[in-house]
């Protein structure tokens, strides 16, 4: 907010009355443009202040909305605290408790507990592996009644592969209730096919904004993909540099075909290169460069 359009927030903006001794300002839920002393005076003030709330709550949701998130929602790897790869191929969700483990990690853990002998345990928390997926399935829910996000968007997610999407809904709302952020990009889908829910296009939006808010560059590349269709180049382009600066591999395309068409600025896409190229190395490391040659031989083995 400018200086030009600073508003005294220490008096009630209905009243005037200032916040002394006794008299307590709560500020407006819409913005931060207006502060009241009572129910009534923000009641009697509404129709003045209105259009000047909403217009600031939309600049504070873009303010939210651009803003950089320092990682994916992925974050870092638990066990080697680096941050984990887009791939979903490169990590092993662990559902003894529910961390995201990457594929360095995991394999190093093999190799240690084959040399040692060892029966085989969560890298993470230690705990034996299920060997069926009854026991798996059993743990799962038992993480989803102690109020388990994680746990809850992974059995949510069978159970849209089983083609039970209502179920699904209910266990994506509810982790995203509990402050999963990620899981807002799958009710985003369910929005957008209609499975489980009718289509809405409005909400499909929103998902896919707190999903990208929370640091999934899927859903921030389908916002541009959005954005561009509906000609706000601009707005486009800066959900597609932010994805591509946590290492979207999609965002970057986009880019390069944007700004063949002159949508997008040399300098921009430089900067956008050289940061997705950024993101991608700090995934790399000695264990998970082992682990992916490992597992490309054992594929090669097989076919």
């Amino acid at each position: 907010m400018s200086e030009d359009n600073a508003v005294d927030t220490s008096c009630c903006a209905s009243c005037g009355i200032a916040e002394v001794d006794g008299i307590k300002l709560k500020e407006c839920a819409g913005c931060d443009l207006a502060r009241y002393c009572s129910d009534e005076c923000q009641k009697n003030h509404k129709s003045l202040h209105e259009d000047a709330c909403k217009k600031r709550a939309a600049e504070l949701r873009d303010e939210l909305l651009f803003k950089q998130p320092d990682s994916s929602h992925h974050g870092d790897c638990p066990i080697c605290m680096i941050p984990l790869p887009l791939d979903p191929k490169k990590s092993t969700m662990k559902g003894c408790c529910s961390k995201l483990i990457c594929n360095g990690c995991n394999h190093a853990n093999n190799i240690r507990e084959w040399e040692e002998r060892r029966d085989p345990l969560c890298p993470f928390c230690r705990e034996p592996l299920p060997t069926t997926k009854e026991e798996r399935d059993k743990r799962r829910m038992k993480r989803i009644k102690a109020n388990d996000p994680v746990a809850m968007t992974q059995w949510g997610g069978e159970q849209a592969q089983k083609g039970d999407h209502q179920s699904a809904f209910q266990y994506f709302t509810k982790a995203a209730e509990l402050g999963d952020a990620a899981v807002h990009y799958n009710l985003s889908v369910l929005y957008d096919d209609g499975h489980g829910v009718e289509k809405d296009k409005g909400k499909e939006i929103y998902h896919l904004e707190e999903a990208a808010i929370g640091g999934h560059p899927y859903a921030r590349f389908n916002l541009g993909v959005e954005e561009e269709k509906s000609g706000s180049i601009e707005r486009a382009v800066k959900h597609l540099i932010i994805a591509a600066n946590l290492g979207d591999d999609k965002s970057i395309k986009l880019l390069m075909r944007m700004f063949k068409e002159g949508k997008v600025s040399k300098v921009d896409l430089a900067a956008a290169l050289r940061a997705h190229q950024a993101a991608v190395d700090a995934t790399k490391s000695p264990h998970r460069e082992a682990a992916e040659e490992y597992y490309r031989n054992r594929r090669q083995q097989q076919h």
